[in-house]
């Protein structure tokens, strides 16, 4: 598994960077929300009545590429495949009929999410897919309640999703309140949940 090209360490095992519940290849690196989850932790969240579902996601490599445009909705998004069964888009659209909250874990997983919605519909729409979408501050979530994410290289396509999540000056502040505590940035530091 490819690794982001700040982490300058060689890797113990190809299981250091790849999440526990990874199935497919093709990804070119792993959704890195989704490595502060152990076996352990997600049976407690299930015990705890929280339904855990999957998709598929194949993280691309414009997701390590910075913003270079002038003008920030100008910067063109890699496609990133995703795939989500009808199963689980069931889930989700039931899930928001019944008003109960949607938490993405990771910027990729939020993508594909907003990506599947269908507006005519106003539902998920299953099936796999290529998402190009770039969400940036003044982006309207139809999907997404609650985001799980970690702290983002500064002109990244995940920190511009987790400043139109959070608010720019909202998560500014975050930001500046992790960098005084000391919190670990990037692939694997500490993550937040921005509600």
């Amino acid at each position: 598994m490819p690794t982001p090209p700040y982490i300058k360490e060689e890797l113990k095992t190809g299981n250091d960077y790849q999440t526990v519940y990874a199935v497919y290849d093709g990804s070119i690196a792993a959704p890195t929300a989704g490595l502060h989850f152990t076996k352990s932790l997600l049976k407690k969240l299930a015990q705890k009545g929280i339904e855990i579902i999957y998709l598929t996601l194949h993280v691309g490599r414009g997701t390590f590429e910075p913003i270079r445009a002038s003008k920030v909705e100008e910067h063109k998004m890699d496609s990133e495949f995703y795939s989500i069964s009808s199963e689980v888009a069931k889930k989700i659209n039931q899930a928001r009929t019944e008003k109960r909250r949607v938490i993405s874990v990771g910027t990729t997983t939020t993508r594909s999410l907003e990506s599947a919605f269908n507006f005519d519909q106003d539902r998920i729409v299953s099936g796999s897919n290529w998402s190009d979408i770039f969400i940036y501050p003044g982006y309207k979530f139809k999907v997404v309640d609650m985001l799980i994410t970690n702290f983002h290289l500064p002109q990244s396509t995940p920190l511009m999703l987790a400043a139109a999540f959070a608010g720019k000056l909202f998560l500014f502040r975050a930001y500046q309140e992790a960098i005084r505590e000391r919190y670990r940035f990037y692939s694997f530091g500490d993550a937040m949940i921005i509600i």
